[in-house]
């Protein structure tokens, strides 16, 4: 009888020391769930390697410019260009055209005339898209705006708001801002931060830290996540962003992918998911300009880790996937603008996780922004010098 009370003692301990250690891995599965993601979701330490051998020269096309912030190619061959500081050219056949008919920009910081984007049926309805800083609406200071236009001649025509981020901020950082359509004909366009860290990412109440998604016309797609959320601000589809200013179409996924701009390192490169939260300024890879924390954590459940991020940061703007037979060593890559280290970054993609990084072409400028054209060459948008295009060496 003895041995038995003995063995239930013994058989005891044991289930308290197994239901101990239940309880703390129950305690530490979220903190293991985050790690995970952070393992399998991301690569940071990519070492970005200066090219041996580029087959490729630049060729200016368009001279003498002094921010191009987005370019797009019309179907006559003749390019539109965005200069931030409020101006719309049209380039054709060596000539530069402003266009007349934009409302009034606000230039402040990093504000001013930002992305265009055409509608995927242009040829057929005429639409072009522009996001721009604006004063209208309430507070002083400026935020970020979309608008629906056409062009005849050389003169926007039917300009219409479709949609205005608020409140207004006299803050000169994080406008934004990137146009896109997706495979079902759905427009995409961030708003950065604004400056706003502590208020504007995480709530939903409230623009700007968003990605945003809306019918062609201005219209709010009825499944859009947060339609039917009280006081929520339902054109946004993800949330918790920095500064995003580079979004394209993944060719191969139909998927919107954007990169956006850390703190001192943790620029990121995110695929967006509907009503998904990225996490800034909870979680980041990076930390204040100054060098000490705004966090002490890079993962968190329920936010989402970044495809890739860099540290150090290099400022990227533009980006674009390469599928042109151009360039057959670089196809299924993807080419990021660094706006701080002013080069061209190629990423070498092997299932969803970057496996290379190579700087092309170190010090051509500050790129804003990169676009294959319908010729299959790449075009480059730098800051005080124009737009470039990369052509094979003969």
């Amino acid at each position: 009888m003895k041995h038995f009370k003995l063995i239930i003692i013994v058989l005891s301990i044991i289930c308290a020391s197994c239901g101990e250690k239940q309880n703390k891995k129950t305690e530490t599965s979220e903190i293991a769930e985050a790690k995970t993601q952070v393992e399998v979701g991301t690569i940071s330490l990519v070492k970005a390697e200066a090219a041996t051998k580029v087959n490729y020269s630049m060729e200016t096309v368009i001279p003498d410019l002094n921010i191009p912030w987005g370019m797009v190619f019309l179907p006559d061959g003749a390019m539109l260009i965005t200069e931030k500081a409020g101006e719309l050219i049209y380039f054709k056949d060596g000539k530069k055209t402003e266009i007349s008919g934009l409302p009034d920009i606000y230039v402040r910081g990093q504000g001013g005339l930002l992305d265009i984007e055409l509608h995927p049926d242009y040829v057929n309805n005429g639409w072009l898209y522009i996001t721009h800083a604006s004063q209208d609406g309430e507070g002083n200071g400026g935020n970020t705006a979309l608008l629906r236009a056409k062009l005849e001649g050389n003169k926007l025509i039917d300009v219409t708001r479709l949609y205005k981020a608020g409140p207004n901020s006299r803050r000169g950082q994080h406008f934004g801002s990137r146009i896109e359509f997706d495979n079902d004909g759905y427009l995409y366009f961030s708003v950065g931060d604004r400056g706003n860290r502590d208020e504007n990412p995480q709530d939903i109440t409230r623009d700007c830290g968003k990605i945003y998604r809306l019918n062609a016309d201005g219209s709010i797609p009825e499944d859009n996540p947060f339609v039917g959320t009280e006081n929520a601000k339902t054109a946004i589809y993800s949330y918790g962003h920095r500064n995003p200013q580079g979004m394209v179409k993944n060719p191969y996924t139909g998927k919107i992918w954007v990169h956006e701009h850390g703190p001192k390192g943790g620029d990121e490169i995110n695929v967006i998911q509907k009503g998904k939260n990225f996490g800034w300024p909870i979680i980041s890879y990076g930390v204040n300009y100054s060098g000490t924390k705004f966090t002490d954590i890079t993962a968190k459940k329920g936010m989402e880790q970044p495809l890739f991020y860099w540290v150090p940061s290099i400022a990227p703007s533009g980006i674009d996937f390469i599928t042109s037979d151009k360039y057959p060593e670089w196809k299924g890559n993807l080419l990021v603008g660094s706006l701080k280290f002013e080069y061209l970054e190629r990423l070498v993609l092997e299932y969803n996780k970057v496996t290379k990084r190579e700087k092309l072409f170190e010090g051509m400028g500050r790129v804003r922004d990169v676009k294959q054209g319908p010729d299959g060459y790449i075009y480059v948008a730098v800051e005080n010098k124009g737009i470039v295009k990369i052509v094979p060496n003969s």
